[in-house]
């Protein structure tokens, strides 16, 4: 039950540091507001496609 836990905190921390980067890269608004609800809606899936294919800089 606590490898559950871990697992899910790590995720979340995760998930903040990519709304957090996105946040703060150069993207228009627009595509910034795309990748956080991704990254809301499907928090795996959207944090790996972030990794892949997210906002640089």
């Amino acid at each position: 039950m606590v490898e559950v836990g871990i697992l899910g905190l790590i995720g979340l921390i995760l998930i903040i540091y990519a709304v957090v980067k996105t946040l703060s890269s150069t993207a228009s608004t627009g595509a910034k507001v795309l990748w956080i609800v991704a990254l809301l809606v499907f928090p795996l899936v959207g944090f790996i496609a972030w990794l892949i294919f997210g906002p640089k800089g």
